[in-house]
């Protein structure tokens, strides 16, 4: 009987250690088969709710919200300038003054034609006169048939001459006075004076020099610029890719290239409809398209001069607590079972790479506004779902059901 029983526990030690060794050799060739398997390591980050701020950013210059370039209207040399560059000036100030000589000249000429022509126009009158009474006396004659008719055509021809003559002269005074008003408005125009209030920006010319009246082809001399610096704005040129985003009224963070220091607060103004023509050797150019849009300053500075060099963060969009991912983190792939001969199907599908039990899953989501490096996420992730982030080369690599090694990326702050 003891043999027997120690029989059956010989066989169920050797049992036991035949387990524990196939125990052993499956661990061992788990651990085989999954070094055999290939692996991409990756920096994972968890779904989290962030606030965002969705920002257009663009270059330009400060400019005077409202300015204007003065210019000449007929030319003539610079005779005498009354105002320095940055001087303020009052609307109707003296500002300077064309030779005037010629102009003057032309107007006396006008006026003394004006006084001879009235003289003649004195003495036609008084032959008309003559002669219309004479016709009168031979009209009644040939009435009491006492002339002949050729007499009295005779007579009503010298009238008519008479008659015409008067006109004649008489449109002469009105060409002669159209032609002094035509001299006295270019008299006046040698002198400028301040159209409005301002301060003088920029003061081109010298005493001296001649003012050139521009053309259709070649524009004339700028003589001095008048701006109003109490409203400053700044010009910046925004991509076409971006500019769909801009609307009128939206807050922009302002920076100035020469107060590195300081951010000035505005609101855009204006954006314009059209792009912006870059011409390049003489000929306009269509490879890149930037549109204008205005940022109007609020309380700018008098420190604050025309022409530095600036740029604006226009905030287009603000979202509080809303899910969302890095850009980092987005991949374009194929989508499955997309056809390119199919009209209208999209062939490429948007997403992020998540993570379960140390592989990843591809999951499609749909996005909203990007705030600096993180993107807001409107379908397709749930909070606190860790997805793959990084790097760009391990992210091209992946697909569905890879394993990873993972590193998981400390939270970055919300944007």
């Amino acid at each position: 009987m003891r043999e027997k029983k120690s029989f059956f526990r010989r066989r169920k030690r050797t049992l036991i250690f035949m387990a524990v060794v196939l125990v052993i050799l499956a661990v061992v060739m788990l651990n085989l088969r999954t070094q055999r398997e290939k692996t991409v390591k990756v920096t994972i980050e968890k779904v989290k709710r962030q606030d965002l701020t969705s920002i257009v950013s663009a270059s330009g210059e400060v400019k005077p919200k409202k300015s204007i370039n003065i210019s000449a209207q007929v030319p003539g040399r610079i005779i005498k300038i009354g105002v320095i560059e940055g001087q303020e000036v009052k609307a109707g100030d003296f500002l300077l003054k064309l030779d005037s000589t010629q102009y003057e000249a032309n107007a006396d000429r006008d006026r003394f034609f004006i006084q001879s022509s009235k003289a003649d126009l004195i003495e036609a009158q008084a032959r008309l006169q003559r002669d219309k009474d004479s016709y009168e006396r031979q009209k009644k004659l040939f009435a009491e048939q006492l002339i002949s008719r050729d007499q009295l055509e005779s007579f009503k021809a010298q009238y008519d001459v008479s008659d015409a003559q008067v006109n004649g002269i008489q449109f002469q005074i009105k060409q002669a006075e159209a032609s002094l008003k035509s001299t006295l408005d270019n008299l006046n125009k040698t002198v400028f004076v301040a159209p409005r209030d301002g301060i003088i920006t920029s003061l081109r010319v010298e005493e001296g020099e001649t003012a050139i009246v521009g053309t259709m082809n070649n524009p004339g001399t700028v003589l001095m610029t008048i701006a109003d610096l109490s409203v400053m704005e700044v010009e910046v040129q925004v991509d076409e890719t971006d500019v769909v985003g801009v609307r009128l009224g939206q807050e922009s963070n302002v920076r100035v290239d020469a107060y590195p220091d300081t951010t000035f607060k505005g609101k855009v103004t204006e954006i314009g409809s059209s792009a912006i023509q870059k011409v390049t050797g003489g000929t306009s150019t269509e490879e890149s398209k930037d549109f204008k849009v205005d940022v109007t300053l609020e309380t700018p500075p008098q420190k604050l001069k025309p022409g530095l060099s600036a740029s604006a963060d226009i905030i287009t969009a603000e979202k509080k607590n809303v899910l969302a991912v890095p850009i980092s983190a987005l991949v374009l792939r194929d989508k499955p079972g997309a056809s390119g001969d199919r009209p209208g199907v999209a062939k490429e599908e948007e997403g992020v790479y998540i993570v379960e039990g140390g592989r990843v899953k591809f999951q499609p989501i749909d996005k909203g506004i990007a705030g600096g490096m993180n993107i807001e996420i409107v379908s397709g992730l749930k909070e606190n779902q860790e997805i793959v982030t990084g790097p760009y080369a391990s992210l091209r690599e992946l697909k569905d059901g890879m394993l990873i090694k993972t590193d998981l990326k400390k939270e970055t702050p919300a944007a």
